[in-house]
């Protein structure tokens, strides 16, 4: 099971990853695949400031359908657009091209409250 030691990381899966003023979250390969076979994701909070723990979208597998969740407060400020044709991306590339969601604004001091990936791969057992 992949955890990348250059990402944060939330008790509900998601990764977050700062790119300069920017922030990149999606799900963890080990959400990905307990979620099994991904046929929709939808996100509808696009320009929206949300506070650390709001659902920013829903994610539907063949099983069932979850929220995702704001690892940290921020103002999305754009949504993965493969996403739309092909939700399945995050299966196969879920620390790749199959990123959720992009913010700005937001909190470094959140930042410092997420799991390293020692701590996520230990809640997971990997």
């Amino acid at each position: 099971m992949k955890v990348p030691d250059v990402l944060k990381y939330t008790k509900d899966h998601e990764w977050i990853k700062v790119v300069g003023n920017e922030a990149i979250i999606g799900i963890t390969d080990f959400a990905q695949k307990e979620l099994g076979d991904i046929v929709f994701i939808e996100i509808e909070t696009e320009g929206e400031s949300l506070s650390k723990g709001d659902a920013f979208g829903t994610i539907e597998a063949v099983k069932t359908v979850s929220d995702m969740f704001m690892p940290i407060s921020g103002k999305v400020v754009t949504k993965n657009p493969k996403l739309t044709d092909t939700p399945e991306v995050v299966n196969k590339d879920a620390y790749g091209d199959g990123w959720m969601i992009k913010i700005t604004d937001f909190s470094a001091t959140e930042l410092d409250q997420l799991l390293s990936a020692e701590e996520y791969a230990k809640l997971i057992n990997a």
